[in-house]
């Protein structure tokens, strides 16, 4: 994967962080904070850039603006947040013990903008959303094991989904409800 270059720019009167090379797609975000940042592949030129903020600068200002009157939250102990996660991991491991030959996943706790959990499977690496700590354990539980099972089935295929079912009959609605 090419290397990641950083810049900040305006387009217009919106201002931006640009992320070249990562990416096959251009990927616009507004984060939690009202930080607009897009990324693009390293061949994308600045001028490709600028007219994707132009052509969604309705929606980026919409949403900066309701994350602007939104009520900053403080976000959870980080210490407090992985003794809750491995206490769920604790409770899923067993079922996953011999895909990783009964060795525990690593966890971590990082405040990330856009996903509840990720997993590596091949560096045995689950991280997790720091915000989720605040949600309810329904929640929690849903986002633990959903990682887990990428350890068996790393994409969301049909088989994953039917792990997910077997599992955890109710993921549906919990994921309804971390969605909301």
């Amino acid at each position: 994967m090419a290397a990641k270059n950083v810049t900040s720019r305006k387009a217009g009167k919106i201002e931006y962080t640009l992320v070249r090379g990562g990416v096959k797609n251009f990927n616009l975000r507004v984060a939690p904070d009202g930080r607009v940042r897009l990324s693009v592949p390293a061949r994308a030129t600045l001028a490709q850039a600028d007219e994707m903020v132009f052509r969604h600068a309705g929606w980026i200002e919409q949403r900066v603006q309701a994350a602007q009157s939104r009520p900053q939250e403080p976000l959870p102990d980080k210490a407090a947040a992985l003794e809750r996660f491995t206490r769920v991991s604790e409770q899923y491991f067993p079922l996953f013990e011999q895909v990783l030959n009964g060795q525990r996943p690593e966890l971590n706790v990082r405040d990330m903008t856009t996903r509840w959990g990720v997993c590596a499977p091949g560096k045995r690496r689950i991280t997790l959303n720091l915000r989720l700590a605040a949600r309810p354990q329904e929640q929690v539980e849903y986002v633990v094991l959903h990682e887990y099972c990428h350890f068996v089935h790393p994409n969301h295929q049909a088989e994953f989904w039917a792990l997910m079912t077997r599992l955890m009959p109710d993921w549906k609605q919990r994921r309804k409800a971390l969605r909301e």
